[in-house]
């Protein structure tokens, strides 16, 4: 049998021999495991317990290695892989043995419970945690002896009562010395004292304590150690020993009021060490712990506060009380009376002894709750008049409160720690399923029901509750949540149906909340930020302030970093159906578009302002679109407001908003174009293109068709991008658009380059260069004449390259359009590398890149990026090279442009076994 050793030094025993568990961080990494042992410690909280917060990222091959010789040294001890860590399989750990002997103990007579303690204690071999060194090891080894500490009090204060101070007056002799201002540890050498007959030392060492206090702290004794001196100067005979209990006396057994741990929980790995942070141990003078744990209705709120109870029961001698507030269920909420009364019954007072006035009977509930140590569980509560008179009277005690409000109250005036509760992750969703079915969780099946239900675990619960019961039936129960969506959640039982719990959150919110809930529901995108709530509302700025503070407090609506609210798809679901008149919800959609779409082309035309600008209609009444000061302003938005953009042109093309479908498309095109997000540039121009169909303007479908076969030919789609490009051109011809036959010259100049035939390519850009020459353009003129001269320096014809280049810089510079300042300069770095000019090319590479960064232009960075590397190595400068095509590496990898990461990757694996060819030379 193998035994896991934390309480002295770190150590496993298999049939009592010792094992050699090898290097320290390697019995780090057993203890790390061994303190959760039967549950998963994520990877990440696994390397930062052994190696710290600032853990380089090659540790965790290192912990891959322990692990691997741990399982083989420890035949005896499970260490197994599970989603998102590991998890230790074993019930042999002394530390869990003395906990459980703790709990085990707290409902026992004195007698037994002395022996159970005594028995605990004695897993103790030393200072816990001997052996490993750490920040995480340092903070539990203090942790762990508080513990301890916390056990020897219980266990000496038992002895007391049976009136044994006899045989502890020369160790807590020894304890006093180690704490000389623990007043607990002080009382109970004062009645070891005056049990063996030394009342006079009893009372001088009262006195000297009682000076020392004054002294160095400025206070007295407290009660219960004043009332102790009170009792011994009266020779009060229940000091002396236990007092027999008589056949009539009345035994109040501790409250054990806890409903039963869940069966299946899953995760909340940070929330319960938040909670485990948040309770004092020792529970001696410290302030009265509430921690408020907040989250939509059917997050898993009381679950979690359950599972962390019957975790920490030891902590807890007194017993615990539990009250469901009913803050948010059918029916009334209960009031703070009644759940007194209910709790002084659990605590011994008689009914018909208990004062009627709410106050008194507050002040009798805390005159009970003094100097113990008890929990109080306070469920679903919905104001905080529910839960301050049910705050206990005593530092020694625990309180857990859950609410989908906020309950900012508890946070300001009573120190309450909040805790926030949030969907399950993909692989905790999955872990649930795991539990419930068995293997059959591994199916694609389930895959599409976790994403479908988004986590949120009240429906992932229904759903596997449904599936235990009808198996058979699984790939059905997806195809029915894929049609009815929320609607597969409601049922007749009101504590199980998702929109009933969420219909109960409502009920608390005032008219203009519940509006702007509604209203959420309909707003495009992932989430929302003040200005656009403002235009979907129509309300002033303060309002929808107050209103979204509101829908947070009562976690329908989730703060995110930005300013932004966030709504689970559920809740969101819920929103768009909660009832609002038809025309209402047609105006805030009408100023919402309006929004995104007039702020939207602000921000392209700082971003493009030499781009033409498309007219646009006056907003609608109230949409109040954003102002954007600067490019960098513009591109922070776009930034933040592309998904929303994305979900605006998709909202727009289900209301046949044809006109409002291409206007979007408009001004997402350069900023597509420089953070590479080319599958977005596809989906959006299909959109506009099918409205373009409908609007018959040949100048919107000549531009989709355009646009379209530029963004099949950025995705190597190289028969569909030229098929759109001819249609494009045959339009323009039909209507004789001269502009729209050379801009789309010149895309089918780029699309034949991106296909590798560079000579076509510069063919179609001569004849563009004409056209625009013809048409008097000279900015698009100076873009067609950079176009030609790359063309030509793909080609090997460096003079006629530089030569067209050069004009166009003139053009550019001219005309101020510095992003094609930097693109031609790009081009001539290309044009002086290959004409054997390195350092020319290294000048004009990092001039265009300096005008690349302060547009933010990510495409162009990691293709100059990529480039400036062939001159710098042809030059020797391998350490800057090399810093280039790692950069330009990782943006590659951001864009998705697997094709230019394979070619970076190439190009430094041959940089690094030049350099080591180099080294072996040496």
């Amino acid at each position: 049998m193998a035994i896991v050793r934390l309480l002295g030094e770190v150590g496993v025993e298999i049939d009592g021999q010792p094992v050699d568990l090898g290097a320290p961080r390697q019995r780090c990494v057993l203890a790390a495991l061994a303190v959760d042992a039967g549950r998963v410690v994520p990877l990440d909280r696994l390397v930062e317990r052994v190696w710290g917060t600032d853990a380089a990222p090659r540790v965790r091959a290192t912990l891959h290695s322990y692990i691997s010789r741990l399982r083989r040294v420890l035949p005896g001890v499970t260490i197994e892989r599970r989603s998102g860590g590991y998890a230790l399989l074993t019930s042999a750990v002394d530390l869990h043995q003395f906990r459980s002997l703790r709990t085990t103990a707290d409902g026992a007579r004195d007698d037994e419970r002395a022996r159970l303690l005594a028995e605990a204690l004695g897993h103790w071999r030393g200072q816990a945690l001997t052996g490993i060194d750490g920040e995480w090891a340092e903070a539990e080894r203090e942790r762990l002896a508080r513990e301890q500490l916390t056990a020897q009090h219980d266990l000496t204060d038992v002895r007391l009562r049976l009136g044994r101070g006899g045989d502890l007056v020369v160790e807590l002799a020894g304890r006093v010395a180690e704490h000389p201002l623990d007043e607990r540890v002080a009382g109970q050498y004062v009645l070891a004292l005056y049990q063996v007959g030394r009342t006079a030392d009893a009372l001088e060492h009262y006195r000297c304590l009682r000076e020392r206090l004054v002294e160095e702290l400025g206070t007295d004794p407290g009660a219960p150690l004043q009332d102790l001196h009170r009792r011994i100067l009266a020779a009060d005979p229940a000091l002396s020993a236990r007092p027999p209990a008589t056949p009539a006396a009345t035994a109040v057994v501790a409250p054990a009021q806890l409903p039963s741990a869940p069966g299946f929980f899953i995760g909340r790995v940070s929330q319960l060490a938040e909670l485990d942070r948040a309770l004092t141990v020792d529970g001696s003078g410290a302030t009265v712990v509430i921690s408020a744990i907040g989250g939509t209705g059917g997050i898993g709120k009381t679950w979690l506060a359950l599972t962390w109870a019957h975790r920490n029961l030891h902590h807890f001698p007194d017993g615990q009380l539990s009250a469901d507030l009913r803050g948010f269920s059918p029916g009334e909420p209960k009031q703070a009376a009644d759940v007194l009364a209910d709790f002084l019954a659990a605590l011994g007072v008689d009914r018909d002894d208990q004062p009627s006035a709410p106050d008194a009977r507050a002040a009798l509930y805390r005159t009970h709750t003094t100097g113990k140590r008890m929990l109080i569980l306070l469920d679903n509560a919905a104001t905080p008049d529910q839960v301050v008179p049910l705050l206990p009277g005593s530092a020694t005690c625990t309180v857990v409160v859950t609410s989908r409000n906020r309950l900012p109250a508890l946070l300001t005036r009573h120190g309450a720690h909040p805790v926030h509760v949030d969907v399950l992750s993909d692989a905790e969703a999955r872990a649930l399923f795991t539990t419930a079915l068995g293997s059959g969780a591994l199916s694609e099946a389930v895959t599409e029901l976790i994403a479908l239900c988004g986590g949120f675990p009240l429906a992932l619960g229904l759903i596997a509750a449904r599936i235990r019961t009808h198996p058979d039936l699984l790939d059905n129960i997806v195809t029915e949540l894929r049609e009815l969506g929320l609607d597969m959640f409601d049922s007749d039982d009101p504590d199980t149906s998702l929109p009933a719990v969420l219909s109960w959150s409502l009920r608390s919110l005032t008219e203009q909340q519940r509006t702007v809930f509604a209203l959420l529901g309909i707003s495009p995108g992932p989430d929302i930020d003040l200005p656009a709530a403002i235009s979907l509302s129509g309300l002033p700025a303060r309002d929808v302030h107050a209103a979204l503070r509101g829908l947070a407090d009562a976690s329908l609506v989730t703060p995110v970093p930005g300013g932004r609210h966030s709504m689970h798809d559920l809740v969101r679901a819920y929103a768009a159906r909660t009832e609002l008149p038809q025309p209402v919800r047609q105006a805030a959609l009408d100023r919402v578009l309006d929004f995104y779409l007039h702020t939207a082309h602000s921000a392209e035309r700082l971003l493009s302002p030499h781009n033409p600008p498309v007219q646009l209609d006056s907003p609608a009444p109230g949409a109040l679109p954003q102002p954007l000061d600067d490019h960098r302003a513009a591109l922070a938005w776009m930034d933040a407001n592309h998904p929303h953009l994305l979900a605006a042109q998709h909202c727009a093309a289900s209301d046949q908003r044809h006109q409002t479908v291409w206007q979007l498309a408009w001004p997402m095109t350069t900023f597509h174009w420089w953070r590479g997000h080319r599958h977005d540039q596809l989906a959006v121009w299909l959109a506009a293109a099918d409205a373009a169909a409908h609007l018959h303007d040949p100048a919107s479908s000549i531009t989709a068709h355009r646009r379209l076969g530029q963004a099949h030919a950025a995705l190597g789609q190289h028969e569909q991008s030229t098929e759109h490009l001819h249609q494009a051109l045959a339009l323009a011809e039909r209507h004789q658009d001269r502009l729209q036959q050379a801009l789309t010259l010149r895309s089918l100049a780029w699309a034949w380059e991106q296909r590798g035939d560079d000579r076509r390519a510069l063919e179609q850009a001569t004849c563009a260069l004409d056209l625009f020459r013809a048409l008097d353009l000279p900015t698009r003129e100076a873009d067609a004449l950079s176009l030609v001269g790359w063309l030509a320096a793909r080609l090997g014809d460096h003079d006629t390259a530089r030569e067209h280049c050069r004009a166009a810089l003139f053009l550019h510079h001219r005309h101020g359009h510095r992003e094609n300042v930097a693109s031609t300069l790009d081009s001539l770095g290309f044009i002086e590398h290959h004409s054997g000019r390195h350092h020319e090319a290294v000048e004009n590479y990092q001039q265009a890149l300096a005008i690349f960064r302060d547009l933010d232009d990510t495409t162009e960075i990691a293709d100059t990026l990529d480039r400036i590397g062939h001159p710098l190595v042809a030059l020797g400068r391998h350490a800057p090279a090399r810093d280039a095509w790692r950069e330009a590496l990782e943006l590659y990898r951001q864009q998705g442009k697997d094709d230019g990461a394979s070619r970076v990757r190439e190009q430094l694996d041959d940089l690094d076994g030049a350099n080591m060819r180099y080294i072996g030379r040496g």
